[in-house]
Order: C-alpha cells, then sequence, then structure tokens
C-alpha cells in the first residue's frame, strides 16, 4: 500500500473514531468492557489471529474491526449493534459471530469471521440513604 493510501485509511478512522464520540459520552454507565475476538479465514489452517480489545470510559466508541484478509473491501466486523444492544439490556457478558461481508474478485463470500466474547462492567449505582 502506498503512502497516499495509508494517510488516507488512518484520517478517515480517525474521523469515525471522533464521530462515534467517547464510551463516557455514548455509553454513561459503563466503567470498562473487554472484547476477546478469534479471527477465523476459509483455508487450510482457518485460525488467524486472537485479540483481546481493553476498552474504558475515554476510549473511542468505535468498535468496527477490519476485516484482516488482504484484497477485501469493504468489509470488517462492526460490533456497534452488539455492545449498544447488550448495555441497553444491561447484560454483562455476550458471544456470537460475525461473517465478513466485504468483496472482492478473489475472495469468496464468507471468507471470514469472527467469534467474539463481550464482558461489560458498569459502574456501581450510588447508594442512597433512606
Amino acid at each position: 500500500m502506498n503512502r497516499h493510501d495509508y494517510a488516507a485509511k488512518m484520517e478517515l478512522k480517525k474521523q469515525n473514531n471522533i464521530a462515534a464520540g467517547l464510551v463516557s459520552e455514548r455509553f454513561p454507565a459503563v466503567s470498562g468492557m473487554v472484547i476477546h475476538m478469534t479471527y477465523y479465514r476459509k483455508a487450510a489452517i482457518p485460525l488467524l489471529m486472537v485479540r483481546t480489545l481493553n476498552i474504558f470510559p475515554s476510549s473511542f466508541a468505535y468498535f468496527k474491526m477490519d476485516c484482516m484478509i488482504k484484497g477485501c473491501s469493504g468489509g470488517g466486523f462492526d460490533l456497534t449493534s452488539v455492545v449498544a444492544g447488550m448495555v441497553k439490556s444491561k447484560k454483562k457478558e455476550g458471544k456470537g459471530t460475525i461473517t465478513c461481508c466485504g468483496q472482492a474478485d478473489v475472495l469468496e463470500p464468507n471468507h471470514a469471521s469472527i467469534q467474539y466474547e463481550a464482558a461489560i462492567r458498569y459502574k456501581k449505582a450510588p447508594k442512597s440513604n433512606s
């Protein structure tokens, strides 16, 4: 990838982070999150990578992960709705699978997926003096 493409990609990522806001703004009840992801590909050796994200109130609330398959365009794994749904229902743990919907001439559909496990910690409610 040439320098111009890389710089444009990094600028877009920066803009996406800023647009998403901070976890503390978007999810004020959350004190932290940990998301474990295992990346898979359609290949003889399907395991591609294992990754753990530690997310703090000061982190950006941008939960779209890039597809790691070279040549994939417009793909990735968007955990935004997963996180938002868990917070809305006050769930502490969730897990599932997401398939990349990106495309490229040489890639077959369902060329990559992740299995995720998310754990969310919530701030303790203040004790009332009644």
